[in-house]
């Protein structure tokens, strides 16, 4: 079971945020973070993927109706996914868009999520300061940190987690228009969501990794203020770990986490297939319908 101060520090992870950096591909949008089209993304095969059709994102919750707009008109979006939890999406639901469909799938493991109910009443009327409050002080704890590396690890190794993913993978292909998928800040779940879908597309590894990374982009101010002052009080590597990976995310985590999907289960490609259920004939025809046609 998540112990009382596990729950405080992922609500600490969802609670902050930042002014997006942009990158080529992000979106500027009024009320939806770290946000960006996939599109020209290259792939191994010399094909790059199709703009306006895939969106990587933070929640829908504060979404303009000029973001709205947007996602109707450029990229007219039909499906979205949240891989949020029940009770934390229903803290911050989705603006709800006409004609679109909005699928939950938690991907999550439990173990990360039980004791939510019971402790959300510890955090609601936290505001900024006491957040960071409380992230300078699991900063220093080594089981917090442990917490943090063992994120990555166990989302990949989850059978509910894989099944999901496999759920996604399989509504991205059947999409009639724009596909969105996101978690709290899209940056850790949707993520991964991002990673499998690359890979199914026929992405290379250092294209998987360069993505994921461009959330530290998003969230490159509160990154480096909190790293700053961890730094003050003399925080060693393991602390700085900790606040890079609970604001932004860890690119060393997620290269572990590649390497580990490799050594358990074979390759990335073996792990989409035969994990999350997603056939080598469904990657081809996700291919067909989101890649550029090669001259």
């Amino acid at each position: 079971m998540m112990t009382k101060p596990s729950y405080i520090l992922f609500i600490v992870m969802l609670f902050f945020s930042a002014q997006v950096a942009h990158s080529q591909r992000a979106i500027a949008f009024e009320g939806v973070e770290n946000a960006r089209d996939m599109g020209s993304l290259a792939m191994q095969n010399g094909q790059t993927v199709r703009t306006g059709m895939l969106v990587r994102s933070g929640n829908l919750t504060k979404a303009t109706d000029s973001d709205v707009a947007v996602l109707k008109e450029k990229y007219h979006l039909t499906d979205v996914f949240d891989f949020r939890f029940e009770a934390e999406a229903n803290a911050a639901p989705d603006r709800i868009i006409d004609g679109v469909s909005y699928t939950h799938l938690s991907t999550l493991p439990k173990a990360f999520i039980q004791g939510f109910s019971s402790s959300r009443a510890d955090t609601t009327k936290m505001d900024t300061r006491d957040m960071l409050a409380v992230l300078m002080k699991y900063a220093f704890e080594p089981k917090a940190q442990t917490m943090a590396r063992q994120l990555y690890p166990a989302i990949v190794t989850d059978s509910a987690a894989q099944h999901y993913y496999g759920v996604f993978l399989r509504g991205v292909l059947r999409a009639e228009g724009g596909v969105l998928w996101h978690c709290s800040q899209g940056k850790d779940r949707a993520g991964w969501a991002s990673a499998f879908l690359l890979a199914a597309l026929g992405a290379s590894r250092e294209t998987i990794v360069e993505d994921f990374d461009l959330s530290n982009q998003s969230y490159a101010r509160q990154v480096e203020a909190l790293t700053a002052k961890v730094q003050e009080k003399e925080g060693g590597k393991e602390a700085v770990a900790f606040v890079r990976a609970m604001v932004g995310v860890s690119r060393e985590n997620f290269v572990t986490t590649l390497d580990l999907i490799d050594q358990k289960y074979g390759s990335l490609s073996a792990y989409i297939e035969n994990q999350l259920g997603f056939s080598k004939k469904e990657q081809q025809q996700l291919k067909e319908k989101y890649l550029t046609k090669k001259w």
